[in-house]
């Protein structure tokens, strides 16, 4: 009877897990790290990215994602979609082309990839005759050209790609080296006819179905793209000398060039990468062009040129232009609604062509996180709709440069649900700014910019602006792109965050142990901040700091937008990194903590409450500072970057580089001092350890400390040597709050026997839940805490979770995590989680994240394991140190510097794209061919087969060079082959 009722236990645990647990990785947030390609159908509305790691990743309308990974791992090099349908094609730098689907399944498409095909060559063939360099998408929707290094244009057919099928020409006849094909341009008047640009300059009109040349273009310089207007009248050409030619398209051989510029100047040129012409209702066209820059004074810039009317204008973007388009107008607009979108290494920029000014359009998604390192994250649920507005408000107010006009990318139909609650992501960057994201779906939509650089003396110069133009310069740039690695000052870089939802208070802490206690302010306020200089070691004597030295603050009034505005600035002395951090707004204090102490400080008194020294006498590494072996390079990197800016000259991506090993070198730092993983036993640690002292968690709690009959406010504090420290606090009542001094006595001192690092510290009510959150309970947002069992302290430490009683701290149970693997505790949090059945039924769990990338839930309060999930990567030890949870059991870690990657652990919140994409309807005016029996895909048809039968040849007679165009004899009727030599 015993072991069936055991069993019975068993399975219903097992399936209140099944009811409550499940992992899954949802959804990317951010920019792709490495872009290398980019496409947009305009058919679908969709816009697709490739990158250099193998994903392809397709956005449409805010909501609309999509995700795929190649199997290989290789570079994706193009992205081309099928006119008027949901499948598109892409090249990998292995020469391998691959064909995606977006499927519908149960009402919602899916990317599929549903072949790849590799183009060979005989036996004893070079690579080169084979290697594709050029593709195009025929509008017709049923043929594929693919140009290679070795001249050779092949057509095949998209459904021999699904079919996996390899085209091998049975002989290759006598030819002539045309070097490689450049560019493939569809004729847009004339579906029939091509244009095919070889590498070293000459440009071939090709008709599909007479099998003829129709036309020779015989350019000089080498080729770099080529572009036919859209009244199929000229073909523009654009060249590596900076040159860009207009030819006239007709009967006959080119002789001579209509129009041939060189945009800026004699002097010699970066080449023209690609180049464009938009025809406009009214007026002259748009010219657009990438490159084309003197290559001595401006060739470590990155522009695209905007020539409309009398108006020329460089758009100098932040990194290397990838690719770049323009949305006309779609299928839902009656008038020209023109947007250039460029895609740059570290941002995508969308632009405004039809607005005065071309301002930017704030992209909804694809916001480059990164714009300044992210160096922390702090995530907050279930906003407050009052404080969600005011921080909205206050973020529209930074928003009044971009563009009115609506996000031109639209395709697909968002159907996830609407989110349950409001979320902030606050990211911290090593600029001083904290940016506010709505986490709420599947979009982290930017919200609002915090800069607390303003509060403090920096080696900034005022006058030192990148993105001023004087009147007249030529060529005329503008910057655009909100992408800007430099960090003025390394120590303005964020490291903890803490923000109390309902009273709006914020605090933020810094690397040079600088404490900002802010308050949100619907107006622009002028007002000094106060600061307070806290001295960490106590007058101990005997110990010297050697690391950066604090920042200065400004001694004059600081005028603030409105938003968060800072009001008092705690100067921990010396300037280490603030280790931990946390507020408590209804008692209006903040407690900190670095690798030397801790402190509390009232910040409506604005004094110190108490000081508390850890630092261990033998610990000399913590004198040091994480930034003295890095600050002199990046002072003289600063200097470098100052010079490059005034005189505007080259160099700048090998500083850059350099910034960023800096950057890499500070965060390793980090990681050791913090985070450093180990694989090994549990055993004893010496005291005599470094960084012993460190102050890893702070938490406040309203609990018993002197007698299970009286509780009261109280301070917790845990270290990286295994010490746990409790604080009884004397708060005054509510009327004399302002006039009589909070005080602290310490009560409690616990040292873990393996002095194991404490990196949390919860406080279980007496039914056993973790106590709520500052002000939760009088918002009606949380019950109130049982004050009447026993509460109960549960330390967890890097190796073991452990519970104590209260108020006589003996241990009650403990569950060891660390084993012979090694694994060790990086992050923990406690989290809800409903029942995916029962709306009314949720229980309490600890999440935690170990150093081999695994999650668990632990329950509460008997801390057994529940459930464990592989998550990250071991070796990524960036994401580990990275991750953040929520408290409703999903969680964020950096995948890339740019990305954030999103995972639930919950069956009830799950946040991940619910999308559909239809086939596009097939007309006549947006496909040529559909009318037409005769349109290009017959006669194509009929041409490959007429050659195929009199395997015919024919010279092509140009100014430079003779080629020769043939058909070899594949098997008829089954695989379809044109080879253009």
């Amino acid at each position: 009877m015993k072991r069936f009722r055991r069993h019975g236990h068993e399975s219903h645990r097992d399936k209140l897990k099944q009811e409550l647990f499940q992992f899954n990785k949802t959804v990317e947030h951010g920019f792709p790290h490495q872009p290398s390609a980019l496409s947009y159908s305009p058919s679908l509305e969709l816009l697709a990215i490739g990158t250099r790691s193998g994903a392809i990743k397709l956005y449409g309308a805010p909501g609309v994602e999509f995700m795929g990974l190649h199997d290989e791992n290789a570079a994706v090099t193009q992205v081309h979609f099928l006119p008027n349908q949901v499948e598109l094609v892409t090249l990998l730098d292995d020469n391998s082309l691959h064909m995606w689907t977006l499927r519908a399944h149960q009402g919602l498409s899916e990317l599929l990839e549903i072949g790849r095909f590799t183009l060979t060559g005989p036996p004893g063939a070079p690579p080169s005759v084979t290697r594709v360099t050029a593709v195009l998408a025929h509008s017709s929707g049923e043929l594929l050209l693919l140009g290679t290094e070795g001249g050779h244009v092949f057509i095949v057919e998209p459904e021999k790609i699904s079919g996996r099928e390899k085209l091998v020409p049975d002989d290759y006849i006598g030819r002539r080296n045309l070097e490689h094909v450049e560019a493939l341009q569809e004729n847009p008047v004339n579906p029939d006819q091509v244009v095919i640009g070889y590498g070293r300059g000459l440009v071939v009109i090709w008709d599909l179905v007479k099998q003829c040349a129709l036309q020779h273009i015989p350019a000089t310089q080498q080729l770099e793209s080529v572009w036919w207007t859209e009244d199929g009248q000229h073909i523009l050409s654009s060249h590596s000398d900076g040159s860009y030619c207009r030819w006239i398209v007709g009967e006959g051989d080119v002789n001579e060039d209509e129009k041939s510029d060189i945009p800026y100047g004699h002097f010699p040129c970066k080449a023209i990468s690609k180049i464009v012409q938009l025809p406009t209702e009214k007026g002259p066209p748009f010219v657009l062009f990438s490159g084309g820059m003197p290559r001595a004074s401006y060739g470590d810039r990155h522009c695209i040129t905007v020539i409309h009317s009398k108006t020329h204008v460089a758009l100098d973007f932040t990194s290397r232009i990838i690719d770049f388009f323009v949305i006309r107008d779609g299928p839902q607009h009656k008038e020209h609604d023109d947007a250039l979108v460029v895609l740059v290494e570290e941002e995508l920029v969308v632009i405004d062509l039809q607005t005065d000014g071309w301002p930017v359009i704030q992209t909804p998604y694809l916001v480059p996180l990164h714009s300044s390192a992210i160096t922390c994250s702090h995530h907050v649920s279930a906003i407050p709709l009052k404080l969600w507005e005011r921080v909205t408000a206050a973020g529209s107010l930074q928003k009044t440069h971009y563009s009115k006009k609506p996000w031109p990318i639209t395709g697909g139909q968002n159907l996830a649900p609407d989110p349950p609650q409001r979320d902030l992501l606050l990211t911290g960057h090593e600029d001083g700014t904290v940016r506010f994201w709505d986490a709420s779906g599947v979009c982290l939509n930017p919200m609002y910019k915090l800069s607390t650089a303003g509060v403090f003396h920096t080696d900034a110069d005022p006058n030192d602006n990148m993105n001023s133009g004087s009147e007249g310069e030529w060529p005329p740039f503008r910057k655009v792109g909100c992408f800007d690695p430099y960090s003025d000052d390394p120590r303005l870089g964020i490291q903890k965050i803490h923000l109390c939802k309902y009273s709006g208070y914020l605090t933020v802490a810094g690397t040079a142990g600088q404490i900002l206690v802010l308050e949100l302010n619907d107006e622009a306020a002028e007002q000094t901040v106060e600061a307070k200089i806290v001295d960490l070691l106590q007058g101990q004597e005997g110990f010297r700091w050697k690391g950066h030295t604090r920042l200065d603050m400004r001694e004059e009034p600081v005028l603030s937008p409105p938003g968060f505005q800072p009001f008092c600035l705690v100067q921990c002395q010396p300037p280490a990194v603030v280790t931990a951090l946390t507020l408590h707004s209804e008692w209006k204090l903040v407690a900190f903590g670095t690798s030397h102490g801790f402190g509390l400080f009232d910040y409506q008194q604005k004094n110190t409450v108490f000081v508390k020294c850890t630092l261990n006498p033998s610990d000399q590494l913590a004198m040091e500072g994480p930034l003295s072996r890095v600050k002199s390079i990046k002072k003289s990197l600063r200097q470098s970057f100052r010079r490059i800016r005034r005189s505007r000259v080259s160099l700048r991506k090998h500083h850059i580089n350099n910034l960023q090993e800096a950057n890499a070198r500070l965060e390793a730092e980090l990681a050791e001092m913090e985070l450093a993983p180990v694989q090994r036993k549990i055993e004893a640690r010496s005291s005599d350890d470094s960084f012993t002292g460190l102050v890893r968690t702070l938490y406040f709690a309203d609990t018993f400390l002197s007698d299970s009959a009286h509780n009261t406010p109280s301070l917790w504090a845990g270290t990286n040597g295994g010490c746990v420290f409790a604080y009884m606090l004397r708060l005054p009542n509510v009327e004399h709050r302002a006039d009589e001094p909070v005080t602290a006595q310490q009560a409690k001192e616990i040292q873990l026997m393996h002095r194991a690092p404490v990196v949390g510290i919860v406080i279980l009510d007496g039914h056993g839940v973790p106590l709520p959150e500052p002000l939760e309970v009088a918002h009606d947002l949380a019950r109130s805490p049982d004050m009447h069992g026993l509460h109960h302290l549960l330390v967890i430490s890097e190796e073991q979770f452990k519970v104590f009683t209260l108020p006589k701290v003996s241990a009650k149970m403990k569950l060891k995590l660390t084993a012979l693997d090694g694994s060790r505790v990086r992050r923990a949090g406690v989290a809800w989680f409903g029942s995916n059945r029962s709306e009314d039924y949720c229980e309490s769990g600890l999440v935690v994240l170990t150093n081999q990338g695994d999650l668990h839930v632990v329950s509460l309060p008997n801390v057994k394991m529940q459930v464990h999930y592989p998550c990250i990567r071991r070796e990524d030890v960036s994401g580990i140190a990275s991750c953040v949870f929520t408290k409703h059991g999903q969680g964020f870690y950096l995948i890339s510097p740019s990305e954030f990657e999103r995972f639930s652990l919950s069956t009830r919140h799950v946040v991940e794209p619910r999308s559909l994409v239809e086939v596009p309807l097939y007309s006549a005016s947006s496909n040529q061919c559909s009318s037409q029996p005769d349109g290009v895909t017959s006669a194509a048809r009929r041409v490959m087969e007429h050659a195929l039968l009199n395997d015919e040849s024919e010279y092509l007679r140009d100014r430079c060079n003779k080629a020769i165009v043939s058909c070899t004899r594949p098997l008829f009727g089954s695989k379809k082959l044109l080879q253009l030599y």
